[in-house]
Parts: structure tokens; sequence; C-alpha cells
């Protein structure tokens, strides 16, 4: 399976490199999220980054389009020169990067978000990490729990591999560069490679090489780039 963080994600793209660098698999690093920025948000350059209070760190280059109709729950961090859009709901333990865009009525939550990501209109981005340059068209979402409520299991549908996570809420990995058509929807576990672009209104399951293109709808029929 090449679903390791070494094989999904520069981490030079990243102010929660120290944290990803601990596993092996994307998904273990979620329920230390909010713990990571508990310990390095006091460290942050005062210069750059602006404490608010309640474990919530942002960037004072943040631009805000109508601050008043955002919502941020801490712990956040979110990085230089990031615009967050109206409407956007930070739900906690969540790590925008720099230079990303959260879009109108965008919601996050128990996020790593790497740099240059745009999750521009209508996303919902749960218990997921999001690589260097993703970007998730207007209306897809990642589905983080399954309808039985029982832990989510990583599989490979190519090799039928498993790995059974522990985890009862994973959301999407997307390595860097990912582009996810309109209205997609990623379900629990996801893990998508590196370079790959899915069309919209895809349903996506399991592992999904780097190097693709989802482009059958029911079948979910993946092909490799020229």
């Amino acid at each position: 399976m090449n679903c390791k963080i070494k094989d999904m994600y520069d981490l030079s793209h990243s102010i929660a490199a120290p944290l990803l660098e601990k596993y092996e698999y994307p998904w273990e690093v979620l329920p230390a999220i909010g713990d990571f920025i508990r310990e390095v948000g006091p460290k942050l350059d005062t210069s750059v980054y602006e404490d608010r209070g309640d474990f919530i760190y942002i960037a004072k280059s943040v631009k805000f389009v109508n601050e008043v109709t955002n919502t941020i729950i801490g712990p956040c961090i979110i990085g230089p020169d990031t615009e967050v859009r109206p409407g956007a709901f930070i739900r906690g333990n969540a790590i925008i990067g720099a230079d990303c865009v959260v879009g109108n009525s965008t919601e996050i939550k128990n996020d790593i978000i790497f740099d240059n990501v745009e999750v521009p209109h209508y996303n919902y981005v749960g218990d997921s990490v999001l690589g260097f340059h993703a970007h998730m068209g207007a209306g897809s979402i990642t589905s983080n729990i399954k309808s039985d409520r029982t832990n989510v299991v990583i599989k490979d549908f190519s090799t039928g591999e498993k790995i059974e996570t522990g985890l009862r809420k994973i959301g999407a990995l997307l390595g860097d560069y990912v582009e996810v058509g309109c209205n997609t929807v990623l379900n629990p576990g996801s893990v998508v490679g590196s370079h790959t672009t899915i069309y919209p209104v895809s349903m996506i399951r399991g592992i999904i090489p780097a190097n693709s293109v989802v482009k059958n709808r029911a079948k979910q029929e993946i092909i490799s780039k020229k």
C-alpha cells in the first residue's frame, strides 16, 4: 500500500511537520492534532502570530473577508496570508497552513491542511489531512464516519489489502496536488495519492494511486496519467 506519509507529502510545506514525522500513516496523526497545537502554539513567533486565547493562533496577515460571520474554536492555528471567507466554521483541532483559502460556509474540524490548499466553497473537511496544493471543488466533502459507526478500515480494492486503524472517525487523506471535482464525496478512510485528479460528482472509496485520474462516477474507473 503506497499510503505512507513519506509517499504522499512534502513535509516542508506544513507547520505540522514535527508531528507528521512521528508517524508512518497519515491517519495516525489525527488523535494528536489538538495536543500538538497546545504545545507549539505558545512558542509561535509573536511577530507573525496573534494569540487570541483558548489556544487560537492566527497569523496577523490572515485575510478575513467578513470576520463577524466566522466561528473559530480552539485549538487552532491559521497560517500567514490565508483567506477566510464569510460563514467559515473552524471547529477546533485544526492546523491550516499558509496561503490557503477557507471558503464561504466551509467547515473544518480536526484537520491538518498543508500550505496553499483551497477548500473554497461549501466544503466539509473533517478528520482529514490535505496535502500541499490540494484543492477541493465546490460542494465536495469528506465523510468521516461510517453509517454503522464501526472503526474505519483502510482498503486497497485493487489488491484486497486492509489496514485496521482503530479509529471511528477518519475522513480523507489527500496527497500533494490532489484535485477533487465539485460535489464529490470522499467516503471514510479514502486515501488519494499525490497528483491525482478526481472528476466532479464522484464517489471515492479506498486507496487511489498517485498520478491517476478517477473518471467514471459509477464504477470508480481509475487510469494512469500519461
